[in-house]
């Protein structure tokens, strides 16, 4: 409901109550979306429309469709609560201003083209080199030098030269970006008079986020007047599409204790996990250390539910898309950070059981006689293809109209799936 009482049919802001972002890359899956909320849901805020630009080219559609179905959804399915509407890794004026136009409220900056990704393989020589090309262009490296930051965890950031530096040359074009970006979305909703909050993602690296870049990278977001609801570092560990944290879960919750930290002393502003689906042994940690401060959000996890439908309702179908997946996969994961390869999961003419091909590519696998675990390898397949699936003319069409046809089990299947992340969050 909202704030007077009355029923809400448009997206709103969501300020600081926890929140959790269900992606939709076929434009059916949000009565499966609300069920999951309406069993398990309390207490977090739902965002219902979300999709990245990324995401949206990939699939062929666009933002007024992408809203659209998810309100329409929402109604459809007897949801009166707020939604948020999170337009996804928004990189130029021209992403903000077709996803404003089509009612987003939540605006996640992703300057992700501008981070020097190599920086953490630099020496100190290399560093300053990088440095003095771009000093003209950072103002606030002398402001944070020699500060040290204690946090009420015990650690205290310490911000000498080299972490200046590091952090000057991996983010400062970057942050520069996304503050331009912000000021861009600030003029657009001042012209409409509507409100709005912006997600800063700076998860897009291959080595994590230290305590010392974030405080700097969120300390110059609010200097700026950056109206910050959420950030997303890259955390220690590894974050893959379709599959669970990979990594030491007690060096994560303490890793996740100083960030939460940091977003207290600053904001308060909300952590973000990216590439949050599936992440179901690490939200209790994400949970208690952000006191309730979160947001998860997830995307492709749905998109592989709706081919768990295909392969119960039509599993034909399901035997053509892995064949097609296959074909696919070394061109469409270049984009991904996935450990699968094609060796590691058994193509589908040597699995003629159609339970055991569901098995292998939606759930896990272990060949028990070479001894050799391929734990969901075949998910990411199935992930980083979608675009291709959902495009192609046969195979997109006859995945959506099973879907339609069997909008019951759909539904079904995204409730229970997702009442299982809800829950992990609800037990931190």
């Amino acid at each position: 409901m909202s704030t007077d009482g009355t029923p809400t049919t448009i997206a709103t802001v969501l300020g600081m109550q926890p929140s959790f972002g269900f992606g939709d890359r076929t434009g059916l899956a949000t009565p499966g979306h609300v069920a999951a909320m309406q069993r398990r849901g309390t207490g977090i805020a739902p965002v219902f429309p979300q999709q990245s630009i990324r995401e949206m080219a990939r699939t062929g559609r666009d933002p007024v469709e992408v809203m659209t179905d998810a309100l329409q959804g929402m109604r459809a399915s007897g949801w009166t609560g707020v939604t948020g509407a999170d337009a996804d890794h928004l990189k130029s004026n021209q992403d903000v201003d077709i996803t404003a136009a089509a009612g987003f409220t939540w605006f996640t900056i992703d300057p992700s083209d501008h981070v020097d990704d190599q920086t953490d393989k630099y020496d100190e020589n290399t560093l300053q080199q990088r440095f003095e090309e771009i000093r003209d262009q950072i103002d606030w490296f002398d402001h944070y030098l020699g500060q040290r930051i204690p946090l009420d965890t015990g650690t205290t950031i310490v911000l000498d030269e080299l972490a200046c530096l590091r952090c000057a040359v991996k983010y400062g074009l970057a942050l520069e970006h996304a503050i331009k970006l912000s000021e861009y979305i600030e003029k657009v909703h001042r012209e409409r008079q509507r409100d709005y909050e912006i997600e800063l993602s700076v998860d897009e690296t291959e080595q994590p986020t230290t305590f010392a870049e974030h405080w700097i990278i969120a300390d110059q977001c609010l200097r700026h007047d950056v109206k910050l609801v959420s950030l997303a570092p890259r955390f220690v560990g590894q974050f893959e599409k379709g599959v669970d944290y990979l990594g030491d879960i007690a060096v994560l919750n303490q890793s996740l204790h100083d960030h939460a930290a940091i977003a207290r002393q600053l904001g308060p502003y909300k952590l973000s996990l990216h590439s949050g689906s599936d992440k179901l042994s690490m939200y209790p940690a994400l949970a208690r250390a952000t006191r309730g401060c979160f947001h998860v959000k997830t995307a492709g996890t749905s998109y592989l539910e709706a081919l768990r439908v295909v392969s119960l309702c039509d599993p034909s179908l399901f035997r053509q898309i892995c064949d097609f997946a296959r074909s696919h996969y070394n061109q469409d994961r270049a984009t991904y950070h996935v450990h699968a390869t094609l060796e590691n999961v058994p193509a589908s003419e040597q699995l003629s059981d159609d339970m055991w091909l569901r098995k292998v590519y939606l759930e896990d696998w272990e060949d028990v006689s070479s001894g050799q675990g391929f734990t969901e390898a075949g998910r990411q397949i199935l992930h980083c293809t979608f675009g291709s699936v959902l495009t192609d003319p046969t195979l997109g069409t006859a995945v959506k109209q099973c879907l339609q046809e069997h909008p019951e089990a759909y539904t079904e299947v995204l409730a229970e799936h997702f009442s299982r992340h809800l829950d992990s969050l609800q037990n931190g």
